[in-house]
C-alpha cells in the first residue's frame, strides 16, 4: 500500500509540473489527489472478466418491447 501524499509533496509535485499552487491549496490538493488514488485503487480490484468493451456498445438498439 502506498502512503498518502501530503500537502508538502503535492506542492512540489505541482511545482515540478509548472503548476504552482497558493499557499491555501496545498492540503486540498493532497486531498484531492489521495481521494482520487483511492478510487482508482477501487477500481484496479474489480473483475470485469466478461464485460464486453464500450465498443460493443450501440446505443438505441436495445429491447423495444421490454416493459418499463
Amino acid at each position: 500500500m502506498t502512503s498518502e501524499l501530503t500537502s508538502q509533496e503535492a506542492a512540489r509535485g505541482a511545482l515540478r509540473a509548472g503548476l504552482p499552487l497558493d499557499d491555501g491549496r496545498h492540503e486540498e490538493v493532497a486531498m484531492t489527489a489521495n481521494h482520487i488514488h483511492s478510487v482508482i485503487g477501487t477500481l484496479r480490484e474489480l473483475d470485469f472478466g466478461d464485460t464486453p468493451p464500450a465498443s460493443s456498445y450501440r446505443a438505441g438498439q436495445g429491447n423495444a418491447d421490454a416493459a418499463v
